[in-house]
């Protein structure tokens, strides 16, 4: 594991920007409304309900383990010669970041599948999942 080709800035700027894209994502503008609908929760339960500074804060912090794996994943390592595919670019960053969505895609389908959740709960939960790491790839590919 490459440790010295990571960029820790691209990593916090990358971690950051899942939380960003989750706060977009899960608003009343976009799917908010329907993911509300689809958990069976009131408006009144999401604003009383639950820590806030717990659940934002513990979302930051999985959101910056994510965006660490998907750094080390992508950084060159040290034995890799000057032409070595497995040199990070942005579309490198943003593929890689698509396929380790794709994998907490499927992960999310199948925990929900056996929870009886609906295919459109699943669909915006996942999707926010591939969205979110396809952007961080794409930070962390280009910030090199």
């Amino acid at each position: 594991m490459a440790m010295n080709g990571i960029n820790w800035w691209a990593v916090l700027v990358a971690g950051i920007s899942a939380f960003v894209v989750g706060g977009v994502w899960y608003s009343p503008g976009l799917f908010g409304k329907a993911w509300m609908k689809d958990n069976h929760f009131t408006e009144e339960q999401i604003r009383k309900g639950g820590h806030k500074g717990k659940i934002f804060g513990f979302t930051i912090i999985f959101s910056l383990l994510m965006s660490v794996n998907l750094a080390m994943f992508l950084a060159t390592p040290a034995n890799c010669p000057a032409n070595c595919a497995a040199k990070a670019d942005i579309a490198w960053g943003a593929t890689a970041g698509f396929l380790a969505g794709l994998w907490t895609f499927c992960a999310i389908a199948i925990h929900s599948l056996f929870e009886l959740k609906p295919w459109r709960l699943i669909f915006i939960n996942g999707f926010y999942s591939v969205v979110a790491l396809i952007l961080m790839g794409a930070i962390i590919g280009a910030w090199r």
